[in-house]
């Protein structure tokens, strides 16, 4: 046992962390503005791209604290969730918090919750917790400028109690339907809740509604409103597997050509969006950013899970895509890639999601499918997710017991056949693989 002053055991302090999980989603500022006021407001000495989105807010993230850091900004950046280390939440200037700074700042901030448990306010949730270790830690550390991940919605999500310097709303889809609501508008609205008076908000593409939806409310509040479309011109060159050429220019300059480590087709309007805001940002800040910073923080920007290329024999590619927009954007990518015939899927799904939507979209181009559990109470079940399968016009489906056999079966298949392997449907059975 790690035992520490705090009585302890880190395992035991992780334990008591995950277990605030079951306090529920309780969306509202209320309890975190408090736990923040309690650690003397740590959030108010550094301001944040602010990041909302149903598809895109995790790769725009990463390009944007990738493109500060080539910038030469020692930048923070706040994500979730985390693949396989709590850790991988917290980065500042592209390192991970370490377990010795984690846990001292953990025992800060329970203390700080439970002197509020004492006065009558509610238990903070896990998010709530995880978000005000994150800006003790930017605090510390002296960052001023850090990027900053929604975790769900907008409006009320834990990370609203940050200060924006720019906000950003990547493409919006149907998703969280039973928190944020069961239209397009309803949801984008719920994005739109970070929009602040005075602060820009950067637009991605997205569905029609769902801009008019964050349009209206921009113009009701005052926020200046960008539309990345407008803002920055993205072009596909080339691409593969592996990597991809693009060409990319705003409406003053042109940033020349990019090779993207982040291979997927479906990235194109994740960059224009990044562009777009980090150009926002530099108005705001009155900074005209190089040129070359810009392209090589592109270049280096790296997200596991995003169209990974795990291994080339067979091709097996993993993506932590688990909702009907993003099975759209999965198979057009496979197509840019000339990888779409014959696949061979591999699937895992949470039971609030729609596994039929995300199932049936994904049809076309899968000739076999696997389906296997996830490590989340949440997770549907083999043989559930099957019949999803077979619903969604999937003739070969086999439920299976673990990953280990899922994976294991469906790469020897697409070895004998020539095809690839397409692991997706959560970010929690990405976790899983990697683990493996």
């Amino acid at each position: 046992m790690d035992d520490t002053p705090s009585g302890f055991s880190r395992d035991a302090r992780l334990e008591r962390l995950y277990a605030r999980r079951t306090f529920g989603i309780k969306p509202g500022l209320d309890e975190i503005r408090a736990l923040l006021r309690e650690l003397g407001d740590p959030q108010e000495s550094f301001r944040v791209l602010h990041v909302a989105g149903t598809d895109g807010k995790g790769s725009v993230s990463t390009m944007l604290a990738s493109v500060l850091r080539a910038a030469g900004l020692r930048a923070g950046l706040y994500t979730s969730p985390h693949l396989v280390r709590l850790s991988e939440r917290f980065r500042v200037g592209g390192a991970e918090i370490s377990d010795d700074a984690f846990f001292a700042l953990l025992d800060e901030v329970e203390a700080a919750a439970a002197r509020l448990v004492a006065r009558g306010l509610p238990e903070p949730t896990f998010f709530e917790t995880t978000t005000a270790l994150c800006a003790l830690w930017f605090a510390r550390e002296g960052v001023k400028l850090a990027v900053a991940e929604v975790g769900m919605g907008g409006r009320l999500d834990a990370t609203n109690a940050f200060l924006p310097a720019v906000s950003v709303v990547t493409r919006i889809g149907m998703d969280h339907m039973q928190y944020l609501g069961g239209t397009i508008e309803a949801i984008a609205r719920e994005k739109a809740g970070i929009a602040r008076a005075g602060v820009p908000i950067v637009l991605g593409a997205m569905p029609d509604e769902a801009r008019a939806a964050i349009l209206a409310r921009a113009r009701e509040i005052g926020a200046p409103a960008v539309l990345a479309e407008e803002a920055c011109a993205v072009r596909r060159v080339s691409g593969d597997l592996l990597s991809q050429k693009l060409s990319v220019s705003t409406p003053d300059r042109d940033l020349g050509s990019v090779k993207m480590r982040l291979a997927a087709s479906y990235q194109v309007e994740n960059v224009a969006t990044a562009v777009a805001a980090i150009e926002t940002l530099g108005r705001v800040l009155g900074i005209e950013w190089p040129a070359k910073a810009i392209a090589s923080g592109l270049a280096a920007a790296e997200l596991p899970a995003r169209f990974q290329l795990l291994s080339e024999d067979p091709a097996t590619i993993l993506d932590g895509g688990h909702n009907p927009c993003a099975a759209e954007a999965l198979v057009g990518a496979l197509r840019a890639a000339k990888a779409a015939h014959g696949v061979r899927l591999v699937c895992g799904m949470c039971a609030d999601k729609d596994p039929a939507a995300f199932l049936r979209e994904l049809a076309p181009v899968v000739g076999k499918a696997w389906c296997v559990p996830i490590t989340n109470p949440r997770g549907l079940s083999p043989e559930k997710l099957a019949a999803f399968a077979r619903g969604a016009g999937l003739r070969e489906v086999r439920a299976c017991a673990t990953l280990a056999e899922g994976l294991a079966a469906a790469r020897a298949d697409a070895r004998a056949a020539g095809r690839p392997v397409l692991v997706c449907g959560s970010l929690f059975l990405a976790g899983d693989v990697l683990s493996l």
